[in-house]
């Protein structure tokens, strides 16, 4: 069942967050308490998953909110100062490039194999240091995680990520004065929201901006950044927490969310041989909370999905078959230019050589 609850809709919490258990069948209830945490990072095909070519995952690991209603910024890529890497096939898939071939085919192959630059966003870099005050928050002891505190840490935050990407400073440097202390603001408040939806002091989380990565059985490499994980420690119950800045959207674009959530749930339920209890989506921009409970069911379907998605994708890498697809986030996309929907034409594949195999094996048999 898909849960969906404003502040105003969760109950007083007594315990150890309570609100999230509410609803839970006798017996089921779930106190949620951390055995660690790990370091934050980034993730590409090849072993980090960034937003662009170059950039962090803002929009799974550490995203913003996705779907129109939230706008763009779930990706952030580094524009300028990157190291250039060879373009080669894709090795594995991570949730928002599946989101990407699925939104656009041309978007996937734009950024996973030409690795184009992307420009900086106020909104990703927003994203980014949101998520990043929300995992050390929880490095204070229990009763020292105030809103008072959290907000404190935003101006730090933004320093550290400014020293790690310099380029994110030209975000600021032509807008109006007063444009910065603005966006930290607007960042703040944010931060000061999530109190309204959890109590950090009543949690510990086991895991903060967790690696994953799994095989299937197929062969396919399956990896991403969880947010936060949770796990009761009387049930051993996991519950798969992401947290998002922009806004919940709307019932029609709620599927890709939930998809990136299953997709954690899949990767978990085979590491770990556990079917996570709950996902649940902490939606800072709108104050909402949207929690799913998976069956194995829901995760086999998940997996299906992902073995079908990998067999187009192998195929337009092989064929250099990328076709653009337009949707409404068309207009946040850096590669218009680049795009034959918008009169654009795309760069020569850099894998031509595979498509030309594909193409002699097509015609003449195997060469």
């Amino acid at each position: 069942m898909l849960l969906l609850r404003s502040p105003g809709h969760l109950p007083h919490r007594q315990g150890v967050d309570r609100a999230v258990s509410r609803g839970l069948p006798a017996g089921r209830r779930c106190q949620w308490q951390a055995v660690g945490s790990s370091p934050m990072g980034t993730e590409t095909e090849s072993g980090t998953d960034t937003g662009g070519a170059t950039g962090t995952e803002t929009g799974g690991a550490t995203g913003t909110g996705s779907g129109p209603a939230a706008g763009p910024g779930t990706g952030a890529g580094t524009g300028t100062g990157a190291v250039t890497v060879p373009p080669r096939p894709p090795t594995s898939l991570s949730p928002s490039r599946a989101a990407d071939f699925m939104r656009c085919p041309l978007l996937y192959r734009l950024r996973v194999i030409d690795r184009l630059p992307e420009k900086p966003s106020e909104a990703a870099a927003k994203g980014t240091v949101v998520h990043a005050v929300l995992e050390r928050l929880f490095d204070a002891p229990a009763a020292e995680r105030t809103p008072a505190r959290a907000t404190g840490m935003v101006e730090a935050e933004w320093e550290r990520l400014l020293a790690a990407r310099p380029e994110l400073g030209a975000l600021f440097q032509a807008a109006e004065p007063g444009a910065l202390a603005t966006w930290l603001d607007s960042a703040r408040s944010l931060v000061e929201r999530w109190f309204a939806l959890e109590d950090p002091t009543r949690l510990e989380p086991a895991e903060r901006e967790m690696y994953v990565e799994t095989v299937l059985e197929s062969g396919l490499t399956l990896r991403g950044y969880v947010d936060r994980l949770d796990v009761a420690p009387a049930t051993g119950d996991l519950r798969v927490v992401d947290y998002k800045t922009g806004k919940a959207p709307r019932p029609e674009y709620a599927d890709e969310p939930l998809f990136q959530m299953k997709f954690y749930a899949l990767v978990l339920w085979r590491l770990r041989g556990i079917v996570p209890r709950r996902l649940q989506l902490v939606y800072l921009g709108s104050g909402d909370v949207l929690t799913y409970d998976p069956t194995p069911g829901d995760l086999l379907n998940t997996e299906r999905k992902l073995l079908a998605l990998w067999r187009a994708i192998s195929e337009a890498t092989a064929t250099g078959d990328w076709r653009p697809r337009r949707t409404p986030l068309c207009g946040w996309c850096d590669h218009q230019a680049l795009c034959p929907e918008f009169g654009g034409t795309p760069p020569p594949y850099p894998l031509v050589r595979m498509a030309e195999a594909a193409e002699a094996v097509g015609q003449n048999g195997a060469v």
